[in-house]
């Protein structure tokens, strides 16, 4: 029988990262540390930036090295360093330090002829250090782990002290169960009663009080209860609001778990994904007796924060929604780290925590250091005042994004991938480092999905009715027949796509060559709330034909994660739109919640329900996106997630 399960923490050791430097490296640079200047010190361990890091995770090992070119017209993309043998020796790439001082870029170096064409494009460097740690906080912060617990069955000197009851039933004798439902034994021979931890299927409420609250607490929190009107409502503290919002958290990972394994099982032959991010208010409050609000030298009231969500356009199945804040790491941890590795004087993507605000903590100058001491003191400052703030901090919305295509890559098995996002550059870098392989094999293309916000809802009804009535002049026109609007828009797509390129053919070093035109189509079919949209292609669809190529456009929208995101807004009180303050004169965040953790719990457990128990109407068929992405084939309820009916 299945073991009651609970969230993993960071001493569970699920997810091991193996440190990339040696023992000797770290003695050396306790030495250079002292000796060297900053600059010199960061350029005598920049080696990082093309060394990868060793993951083990589920029983495997994987490498972690994402620096290399991210455009897919080059012909350098998703290729590791290399140093030529030629005059001078040069190298596949080159690093250039950026405008900010602390980042690195990384540059393509056309220094040699080849079958395509290097394009001198550039990309900031990325740790590789840090992309595995973001990585293994992401595993942690969605997984559970069976119960266990340590069991001393006999008394001191029973004579059968090496039995239990389950490698030896014979010696014991069952006596009832516990309140809890816990079975209880008791050893013939020392008589020594013991309890054990009762299956799920035994207790689904194991140390659960007010376990009949549970399917109302669930309702509450999903239709933007706030959270003093739950605590209202259900009669119970604010301690025990935030407990029962962990343990329902940990029900829906579990309810996951169990349905979401179908979906490594499952083999797409095209799977359709919508990734965007979603930003709210993160309201910044000093801990107790940590000063005054009113004190000058103060953080922001606010941070925005910033969630990751990536669903499938056909069934708008909603895989993964990660927030881009790490709410365990303390400065502790940061500073203990700093000064053994010394951060503080490397590159941000040689830093173990370079996807970090504070990625090192600030450190006394040593002799030979370029910072002043007035520099010093100002960076400690700075750092030190981020601990009388709520715990955690947020992380480079980039490292997020990799983390989260790289679990979703994990959990996906498809032949071909087709991403559509908007023009995020983050979340288009991501894509590119973390899927290059299939890129260049041609078995993911990505598209940019982009529509004019600033349109009102009549303007867009405009373009709705104006499409159409385009479409069906068009089919007049040539004595076309057929009524069915979506294959005429395709069929005139087809045509248009005869014409236009996504890519320019340009003459490179005596031949031609192709790159990124940045060349958008208007969608042939708006929607009534959006109106006109434009869809661009960043990878080579030079060997799809214009047919192909018009059914493939036909099918991109953002409609599956946009109706997501409205799901949080409209139902979850803590990551709701702001409000127009009393005075009219600015925008209040009153109910955006202190920790983001819970806010990572809320969205969890609406992105479960959403997946599992909200049937919407298409195609005249009612069904839930788990039903129609085909992993379970029935409608759940809270109380089926809850108990695990």
């Amino acid at each position: 029988m299945a073991k009651l399960k609970r969230l993993t923490n960071k001493t569970d050791n699920i997810f091991d990262v193996i440190v990339p430097v040696s023992e000797e490296e770290r003695l050396e640079r306790e030495e250079n540390y002292l000796l060297l200047p900053d600059n010199r010190f960061a350029t005598k361990y920049r080696n990082a930036l093309f060394e990868p890091v060793t993951i083990r995770y589920k029983d495997q090992e994987y490498t972690i090295q994402m620096n290399s070119c991210i455009n897919p017209y080059c012909n350098n993309f998703g290729m590791p360093q290399v140093q030529y043998e030629l005059k001078g020796k040069p190298k596949r790439y080159k690093s250039a330090l950026a405008k900010s001082g602390t980042e690195s870029r990384l540059i393509c170096n056309p220094v040699t002829p080849s079958v395509g064409a290097v394009w001198n494009c550039g990309n900031y460097a990325m740790s590789n250090w840090a992309i595995a740690e973001e990585i293994r906080r992401l595993a942690e912060v969605n997984s559970v782990l069976p119960m266990e617990s340590e069991y001393n069955f006999h008394k001191e000197g029973c004579e059968t002290s090496g039995l239990t009851p389950f490698n030896q039933k014979e010696a014991f004798r069952r006596c009832g169960k516990s309140s809890g439902n816990s079975q209880k034994y008791q050893c013939k021979c020392c008589k020594k009663i013991t309890n054990v931890l009762p299956s799920t299927k035994e207790s689904t409420t194991y140390h659960q009080k007010r376990n009949d609250i549970l399917p109302l607490f669930a309702e509450l929190i999903t239709n933007r209860t706030p959270v003093n009107r739950v605590i209202e409502i259900l009669d119970i503290g604010a301690q025990t609001y935030y407990n029962k919002l962990e343990w329902l958290y940990k029900k829906c990972l579990e309810f996951q778990e169990r349905h979401e394994i179908k979906l490594k099982e499952k083999e797409f032959k095209e799977l359709w994904i919508n990734t965007d991010k979603m930003i709210y208010f993160l309201n910044n409050v000093r801990k107790k007796n940590a000063g005054s609000k009113y004190l000058l030298e103060q953080e922001e009231k606010q941070f925005p924060t910033q969630v990751i969500i990536s669903s499938d356009i056909l069934s708008r199945y909603v895989f993964r929604s990660d927030i881009a804040y790490d709410w365990d790491i303390t400065l502790e941890e940061i500073n203990e780290h700093t000064k053994i590795y010394k951060d503080d004087h490397l590159h941000t993507f040689a830093q173990k925590y370079g996807h970090l605000r504070f990625p090192f903590a600030p450190q006394p100058p040593t002799e030979f250091d370029t910072q002043t001491n007035n520099e010093y003191e100002k960076e400690k400052e700075k750092f030190f005042r981020r601990s009388n703030y709520i715990d955690g901090l947020h992380t480079n919305s980039t490292y997020t994004t990799v983390a989260h295509f790289w679990h979703l890559k994990q959990i996906l098995n498809a032949n071909e991938w087709r991403f559509t996002t908007d023009q995020d550059s983050s979340i288009i870098s991501a894509l590119m480092r973390v899927f290059s392989r299939e890129v260049k094999l041609s078995d993911l293309h990505h598209f940019i999905y982009k529509i004019d916000k600033s349109k009102s809802l009549r303007e867009s009804m405009e373009d709705y009715k104006d499409s159409r009535a385009v479409i069906r002049n068009w089919a007049l026109n040539l004595n076309i027949e057929d009524k069915n609007i979506t294959r005429l828009a395709r069929l005139m797509l087809a045509e248009e796509l005869k014409h236009h390129k996504f890519y320019a053919e340009v003459e490179k070093d005596g031949r031609f060559v192709r790159k990124w035109y940045q060349n958008p189509i208007v969608h042939p079919l708006p929607f009534k709330d959006t109106g006109y949209a434009t869809v661009d292609c960043t990878t080579d669809v030079s060997t799809l034909e214009p047919e192909d190529l018009a059914r493939m456009i036909q099918k991109i929208n953002n409609k599956s994660t946009d109706t997501f995101i409205n799901q949080i807004r409209r139902r979850i009180s803590i990551l709701e739109r702001p409000l127009v303050t009393s005075r009219g004169d600015g925008k209040s965040y009153i109910y955006s919640n202190f920790n983001p953790k819970y806010a990572q719990y809320a969205i969890t457990i609406l992105r479960t329900y959403y997946n599992f128990c909200m049937p919407y109407k298409a195609y005249g068929e009612l069904s839930t996106p788990a039903q129609r992405i085909g992993i379970v084939d029935k409608v759940y309820n809270w109380e089926d997630i809850i108990y695990f009916r």
